[in-house]
């Protein structure tokens, strides 16, 4: 998949144009234009250069699109964006128009000042719409302007035809403005590329592209620099994981800790080696994931697109009815009034606002997404969000820390110490994240040369040889099959029960530390409107009973295996009959992810399954970035409805005054570029104001 910029696309109807003619190349397969990035992706079926081809393909449709050699994300300024050589032209047309209706008394010359100041703002209009009819598209907004200024012409209203085009073309100018301003500020979510990398080679620092550095090189990453690509820390440093995570708290990492692309050094020069190539890298899969996410459009944006296909034909009809038929049936009426009722009928009718906005608020809402340290892989899926009534989450490492911590030491006989050092003795010989915990907490220096004997009985524990001793570390039923006998204990959460020379001598309560804002989250999610939450875990009753009911979990599912998570989701989802999300860890989840109506992978973001799986990717691990999600996903939704209430029904009611010449072009052309500006800032607000909409009210 080949991917390339594009400048000066500033109208979302030439982007479908161009998408459709460029997907009808025999060279290429799979054209998707991006229009609130201006990024064209395609597919080459063949290894020549095409990019000159491709650009003169576009510019049959846009001439003034060119593409990008080098792209640099900046954002630009009022001044920076907006089309000079328009502007002048515009004043040029506008101090014309004013001589010549001032100061010029000979019509013929009138007319001919007249003709130039038009033609000064017009003739690209006029171009494109003669372009576009030759090659068969007849029916787009430089057609609808050219017929609406021409007839004014040939009604011997020059000034009205000239203003209605420097309006038309002061709208355009503005919205280029607003719209390049929007794709500015997008691009600078995903503007998290590192530039460079410094390669350590012998003893010198080698300064090379990310796409160069190899897997085992080291690299050396200065204070305010970006890590280029995935690695593994040599030495203690802290970064700031913000363009990552969304957590602008810095994290502090310690030596063989795992590095990710994209995080800032922000204490010392520290070196790296380097674990991942750059298109493997967490930044890289970011970035290729934001980029396509407009790929995946929402209900309501297909719906805009074939509204859009054939709303243009129908005013047409309607307009050349309302220039046509009422003088036929209405006494005295004359047809010169009833064209230029027509032309401002056209004009009004413009569909290029919802075209606009509508795309634009989804892409700003992934934007928005995106600074909360989430990936959504589509705009499809920002409308799924706000359909969610049911959640199923998976417990350990979503709900849970999926970090086991010793809570408690309980000792018959001998000391705590030396009961918690036998244990860790043991459990030094598994890999069990259990076992590990214990060996963390007794945080002293073992001698392994004490254990001559070691065995993991599967499903019930370890047994060890220590010194002398016959060692038993597990669960009851480990020691009730070697025969020993249990006291009665009130602990029933992750009990390992330890015995020496069949002797019950105590045991250790390991636990899953929940995570902080799990309660409060589940509390949210209520507020949210979120019908019911389910977890579902392979743990005991006692444990899964324990940890729904501190954090408020409706319904539970416990000592599954993990080809039962699929099953029990789609039970939940049959017997609920609501759209259903599923929360989970991304790699023992991958099924159910893969199969759930919007699945959330929580905190895997180096994962290849995490990634391909899940349809939202929460990469700081914080559950409350989910609901997060939700309210903006909501509130987008809000503002997508509320732009196509507003044009519609400025539409309709400006149709209606035109038609019945209560209004002129001037309003006219209010109702086609001033209407789409508005529905542009609206839809903006969804990137500018993110984090406020997280503390307004829920929707």
């Amino acid at each position: 998949m080949k991917k390339v910029k594009l400048q000066n696309l500033d109208c979302a109807n030439c982007a479908l144009k161009i998408e459709k003619a460029l997907n009808n190349m025999e060279e290429l397969s799979n054209v998707k234009l991006n229009f609130s990035t201006s990024t064209l992706t395609f597919e080459q079926n063949t290894k020549d250069d095409l990019l000159e081809k491709i650009e003169k393909e576009i510019q049959k449709i846009e001439r003034e699109v060119i593409i990008i050699k080098n792209d640099k994300k900046l954002q630009r300024n009022f001044w920076q964006l907006i089309d000079k050589k328009l502007l002048a032209l515009t004043l040029v047309s506008l101090i014309l128009t004013y001589i010549s209706y001032n100061y010029i008394e000979n019509n013929s010359f009138k007319f001919i000042g007249y003709l130039i100041a038009y033609l000064l703002v017009g003739y690209d209009v006029l171009y494109k719409a003669f372009r576009n009819i030759l090659n068969g598209k007849v029916f787009d907004e430089n057609f609808l302007m050219s017929i609406a200024t021409i007839g004014a012409f040939a009604l011997g209203d020059f000034v009205e035809g000239i203003s209605v085009m420097i309006f038309y073309k002061i709208g355009e100018m503005f919205q280029g403005v607003a719209v390049n301003n929007s794709r500015d500020s997008i691009n600078s979510l995903i503007d998290i590329k590192p530039e460079f990398a410094n390669v350590k080679e012998d003893n010198k620092i080698v300064q090379k592209s990310p796409e160069d550095v190899k897997v085992g090189d080291t690299i050396l990453v200065k204070v305010g620099e970006k890590v280029p690509v995935d690695g593994i820390l040599i030495d203690n440093s802290s970064f700031d994981t913000s363009a990552i995570t969304g957590e602008f708290k810095p994290k502090t990492l310690k030596a063989n800790e795992n590095v990710l692309s994209g995080f800032i050094n922000i204490s010392n020069a520290s070196y790296i080696k380097v674990t991942s190539l750059y298109k493997d890298s967490t930044i890289a899969k970011i970035i290729e994931l934001i980029e396509n996410a407009s790929s995946k459009k929402a209900n309501a944006e297909k719906l805009i697109s074939k509204i859009a296909g054939v709303y243009t034909p129908i005013v047409v009809i309607l307009a050349i009815f309302l220039a046509f038929l009422p003088p036929l049936f209405i006494e005295n009426a004359n047809y010169s009034e009833w064209i230029e009722r027509a032309l401002v009928f056209l004009v009004i009718s413009c569909p290029c606002a919802l075209v606009v906005s509508v795309p634009l608020s989804f892409f700003s809402a992934i934007g928005a997404i995106s600074k909360k340290g989430v990936l959504v892989k589509g705009a499809n899926y920002v409308e799924k969000l706000t359909e969610i009534e049911n959640i199923v989450f998976d417990k350990t490492g979503t709900l849970t820390k999926g970090v086991f911590e010793v809570t408690k030491i309980k000792s018959f006989g001998i000391s705590e110490e030396e009961l918690l050092k036998n244990c860790a003795l043991v459990e030094s010989f598994s890999t069990h994240p259990i076992g590990k915990s214990i060996v963390k907490a007794y945080n002293k220096e073992l001698n392994l040369k004490e254990v001559s004997f070691s065995e993991e009985i599967s499903g019930l524990g370890m047994k060890a040889k220590i010194l002398d001793n016959d060692v038993l570390v597990g669960n009851e039923r480990l020691l009730e099959k070697f025969g020993v006998k249990l006291e009665k204990i009130e602990d029933s959460l992750n009990v390992i029960y330890v015995a020496i020379n069949s002797k019950f001598v105590g045991y250790i309560v390991v636990s899953d530390i929940v995570k902080a804002e799990a309660k409060y989250f589940i509390n949210e999610l209520k507020e949210l409107n979120i019908l019911k939450t389910f977890m579902l875990t392979g743990d005991r009753k006692e444990v899964a009973l324990d940890v729904a009911k501190n954090i408020g979990i409706d319904e539970v599912k416990y000592e599954l295996l993990p080809q039962d998570k699929l099953k029990i989701y789609e039970e939940i989802k049959k017997e609920n009959g609501k759209t259903t999300a599923f929360v989970g860890d991304g790699i023992n989840d991958a099924p159910t992810l893969a199969n759930s109506d919007i699945g959330f992978a929580m905190g895997k973001v180096g994962s290849d399954l995490a990634i391909k799986s899940a349809d939202v990717i929460v990469l700081n691990d914080n559950l409350n970035a989910i609901s997060d999600v939700i309210k903006i996903a909501k509130k987008t939704k809000t503002i997508v409805y509320q732009n196509i209430i507003f044009v519609m029904a400025i539409k309709v009611i400006f149709l209606v005054l035109g038609a019945d010449a209560i209004i002129g072009m001037k309003e006219a052309i209010f109702a086609d570029v001033g209407v789409a500006l508005l529905a542009i800032f609206n839809s903006m607000r969804i990137l500018k104001n993110s984090d406020k909409i997280n503390k307004e009210c829920h929707l």
